[in-house]
């Protein structure tokens, strides 16, 4: 059996454990009715469930993780001593077209007689493993089923082990997202390092030519990589998104929360939320077919000279993606407001709108403010629209009318081509991508102080 099939035989394994297992709580607590079962029946039956899987799961992973390197080793083993006697890293290209010959992913008319015979003996032997592995599990699974059941008994704590073991997993999930988060960080710090050791910080995050090209004036002269006109350009996009998003967005979650009806607001709420869900290539069609050619025509009718491709046509579509985030999160903020605040307002003589101005909103201002910031750090990571609607010229400017580029649009151009991937032109990457993070994270880090400090609590 595959990799696949033996993991679908131990989901329905799983299945049939659980049920087992409930049938045996069951009639094991018919029987002693003088006792009391410690645990429910759906604890017993996912006992009986995880050990019969997991203690396979584990069988599977090791042999996975073990069998290849020893089937290269008896692969190599065979090979013709011409061969053998070469080189480690041929060696190894010589076992990687032998296993892509084993799965039929090679040229059959290419290979050597050598390669076929060794191809056949490593297929054989991939044979053998996944039978081997498949006769291991299936005792495995036997042993655990069989032993878990006639552990159900009325003292026994299935509970605690069914508890300790969501404990176990959601440490190791939340370890796996942490390890991750560093693994980034550092390998982002370590091609940064490298970046620096060929042009100095100061020019980098204080320069304000943008132009990673080799000089011809002189050898081994480095091109200007100054961040400040890609910084303006990804602040002066954020911004017009934000001042697009925010009040459409402030707007729509204060009509939907405090004077849309139910059947209006549970209908109208999702549809403006599939917004957040349309693949954000889409919108940068929609900037560059549409809006893009919009602007431009406007702009001549009213006699100002906008580009197609502009820093106002990415805002403007980016923040038409944004406006979910903002309405959304609003919205759900604005209904955790007391309904009894609201009431005092209005014993007091105030109307709803001045309710809403001054009772409710400065209620909700911390979550709000959250809102805003997450839709900007949303803004400020954003690359599609940007690539498409911005233009991609990396000038220092203010006009929102003239073509710009972004932060992120860079790490894309940079990471594409026929760079050497030791060069600073393509190590820039990767300093701009650890100062976008690091303006992400102090983003975030706001939105939660804020949050933090004044959110209220209401009983």
């Amino acid at each position: 059996m595959g990799n696949l099939s033996l993991i679908i035989a131990l989901l329905v394994l799983m299945v049939i454990g659980y049920q087992l297992g409930m049938v045996r709580s069951r009639r094991v607590a018919a029987a002693n009715r003088t006792l009391i079962m410690h645990s429910r029946p759906q604890h017993y039956g996912m006992m009986v469930a995880l050990w019969s899987i997991l203690p396979a799961f584990f069988v599977f992973l090791l042999w996975n993780w073990v069998s290849p390197g020893l089937i290269n080793s008896m692969v190599a083993a065979q090979l013709p001593v011409d061969i053998a006697a070469q080189t480690d890293e041929a060696t190894r290209v010589a076992l990687r077209r032998i296993e892509n010959l084993a799965n039929n992913f090679g040229i059959v008319a290419d290979a050597a007689p050598w390669e076929l015979s060794s191809a056949e003996y490593m297929s054989a032997l991939q044979k053998k493993s996944a039978l081997l592995l498949t006769a291991l599990m299936s005792a495995v699974v036997a042993f655990g089923l069989v032993m878990s059941i006639k552990k159900i008994a009325p003292p026994l704590r299935a509970r605690h082990q069914i508890e300790f073991f969501m404990k176990v997993m959601l440490v190791i999930c939340s370890t796996i997202a942490i390890l991750t988060t560093i693994g980034i960080v550092l390998s982002m710090v370590g091609e940064t390092l490298k970046f620096f050791s060929f042009v100095s910080p100061v020019d980098f995050f204080f320069g304000t030519t943008w132009n990673p090209r080799f000089s011809t004036v002189g050898v081994g002269e480095q091109g200007s990589f100054g961040l400040i006109p890609l910084l303006s350009g990804t602040l002066l996009v954020a911004i017009i998104a934000l001042l697009v998003a925010i009040p459409l967005g402030l707007m729509v979650a204060i009509y939907l929360a405090e004077y849309a009806p139910a059947r209006l607001r549970n209908t109208a709420k999702p549809i403006i939320e599939v917004l957040a869900g349309i693949p954000t290539i889409v919108y940068g069609f929609f900037a560059l077919v549409t809006v893009g050619p919009f602007l431009r025509d406007l702009g001549g009718f009213i006699g100002l000279d906008i580009r197609a491709t502009s820093a106002l046509t990415a805002g403007v579509v980016m923040g038409m993606m944004i406006i979910p985030f903002i309405s959304s999160l609003t919205d759900d903020i604005l209904t955790q407001v007391p309904k009894t605040l609201r009431d005092g307002s209005l014993g007091l003589g105030a109307t709803k709108s001045e309710t809403i101005r001054r009772v409710v909103l400065p209620a909700a201002l911390p979550g709000i403010v959250g809102a805003v910031l997450l839709a900007a750090s949303r803004a400020i990571g954003e690359t599609m629209i940007v690539v498409m609607a911005a233009g991609n010229s990396p000038a220092l400017t203010a006009n929102p009318f003239e073509a710009v580029s972004t932060v992120t649009v860079t790490i894309v151009n940079q990471l594409t081509g026929d760079n050497d991937f030791a060069s600073p032109q393509s190590l820039v990457a990767f300093a701009l991508g650890l100062t976008l993070f690091v303006i992400t994270l102090l983003l975030n880090v706001v939105a939660l102080v804020i949050v933090r400090k004044y959110r209220e609590q209401y009983e």
